[in-house]
């Protein structure tokens, strides 16, 4: 990952950044560190001569040829806010990808939510995912923040590192191809990254125990593969939480659709459909870094939706944990099914404060919302509040839907409690509501939030890199700082 120095004065100027803001108009921001003689007043002149507007990620490069610094880069900030430095930093990795080292100098006043946001543009923006070295292109090694008071923003800046790196994890285990990732790769490398964290503890069940435990939506979904579903459950317990927090995260490692199968435009990417679950184990990983005083303990129900004789079919019935019944109306509508067992299985054995799931559940999130939102469903304003708050300040947007109880009748099954996937009504609220049946005494403390439109990308944009986009981690990171 990108090295980032704080200093306080420069050792190296083969490159200078200097911000350009927009307020009336584009002008150049002080800076902590005063540029080498006659470098302001070049800029200052620069910016109306280029026609600079200083939106946020606007670059302009100049050539100085046998003067220090021999390049310098002219770097929108916008309005000044989180939001702008985190384009700009984004903007400047992607431009940077040609040199080796870069020193930007920082505005005087800096505010640490800027500095934690421009960080984290930088080292979000420059990811991709491989499994060859052939033909990757050189890219920016580090980068030097001039600063007032550097040892100010040490906490912001470790911060913001382990939001990125744990958003890179889930970018990784969502981008790996499905002839690498099952259910117990996926365990696997959730005991790999936990290994050397304190005070976590991992427990995976395969499909003996699942069997023995009652978990038939999840058993279900996996019994079309000839690889086993698994249940991880990770526990973050720091001695001082006050809260305990459940997020559960759908991990359908790959999905066919099973015998409702999917046409193969909608297949190919649906490497992606656990998506959920790495934004969850990885906040959960990051929470522990972090050291965060809040109790965590995450589900990641992992199965592939597979075809063979062992499949299960539309029309089955499938008993959850603790004995409610779904009829399968759709094998395609699998999520459901493991997360319905995971939620269960909270409420009854975890009993915890809150309760948060993240999925790639429905195409409808997309129709309604578009490919970069995701929707979110609770009954408790509070939570629903908190969490758009936290998704605001961290950059990933979410908008929150209407749960009707007008629908709450199309779940309705003549020979089991439930249809899993009616065909009447909005599909995501439908699947909300589905949800919401299993979270027993706390379906007013419980969230959900259908993230499938947002956790691909179909092209570089702003701190988002194409395919994965680990989203869910920035915000849960966020949100659990916050919890009390």
């Amino acid at each position: 990952m990108l090295a980032i120095r704080l200093i306080a004065e420069p050792d190296r100027l083969d490159v200078l950044v200097l911000p350009v803001g927009a307020a009336d108009s584009a002008e150049l921001v002080p800076t902590a560190a005063t540029p080498p003689d006659g470098t302001a007043d070049e800029a200052a002149a620069l910016v109306p001569a280029a026609r600079l507007t200083g939106r946020a990620g606007e670059i302009h490069t100049q050539l100085r040829p046998g003067r220090t610094p021999g390049r310098m880069l002219l770097l929108g900030i916008g309005d000044g806010g989180e939001a702008a430095w985190r384009t700009a930093g984004a903007a400047l990795a992607r431009a940077g990808t040609d040199e080796t080292h870069i020193t930007i100098a920082l505005p005087v006043g800096v505010t640490p939510a800027a500095v934690r946001g421009f960080t984290e543009g930088l080292l979000l923006a420059p990811y991709r995912f491989r499994l060859t070295e052939a033909g990757t292109a050189p890219t920016l090694d580090s980068v030097d923040l001039l600063l007032a008071d550097p040892t100010a923003f040490e906490t912001t800046i470790a911060t913001a590192r382990t939001t990125a790196a744990m958003t890179h994890l889930a970018r990784d285990l969502t981008n790996t191809p499905s002839s690498v990732k099952n259910p117990q790769w996926f365990a696997d490398q959730v005991a790999a990254a936990a290994a050397d964290l304190p005070d976590l503890r991992l427990r995976v069940r395969g499909p003996a125990e699942l069997a023995a435990e009652g978990f038939g939506g999840i058993l279900a979904v996996g019994g079309g593969s000839a690889t086993g579903p698994r249940l991880v459950e990770l526990d973050w317990h720091p001695a001082n939480a006050r809260t305990h927090v459940v997020l559960v995260g759908k991990g359908i490692t790959f999905d066919t659709g099973g015998i409702s199968i999917k046409p193969v435009p909608a297949m190919k990417l649906m490497r992606k459909d656990m998506a959920g679950a790495a934004a969850v184990v990885a906040a959960t990983l990051g929470a522990a870094e972090m050291r965060l005083p809040v109790r965590i303990t995450t589900l990641a129900p992992l199965a592939e939706n597979m075809v063979s004789g062992a499949a299960f079919r539309p029309g089955d019935v499938i008993r959850h944990y603790g004995g409610t019944t779904s009829e399968t109306t759709n094998s395609d509508a699998e999520g459901r099914l493991v997360l319905a067992d995971a939620l269960a299985y909270a409420v009854q054995q975890l009993k915890p404060d809150l309760l948060l799931d993240l999925a790639t559940l429905t195409g409808a999130n997309a129709v309604a919302l578009g490919k970069r939102t995701g929707a979110l469903y609770s009954e408790n304003d509070q939570l629903a509040a908190d969490v758009l708050a936290a998704a605001e300040a961290a950059g990933e947007s979410a908008w929150r839907m209407p749960l009707h109880n007008d629908y709450v009748e199309y779940l309705g099954s003549e020979i089991a409690d439930l249809y899993s996937a009616p065909t009447q009504g909005a599909g995501s609220v439908l699947a909300a509501l589905y949800l919401r049946e299993f979270t027993g005494e706390l379906r007013d403390r419980w969230l959900h939030l259908d993230m499938s439109a947002p956790s691909w990308a179909d092209g570089d944009h702003a701190e988002v890199s194409r395919g994965a986009t680990g989203w869910g981690v920035r915000w849960l990171l966020r949100w659990l700082a916050s919890v009390d």
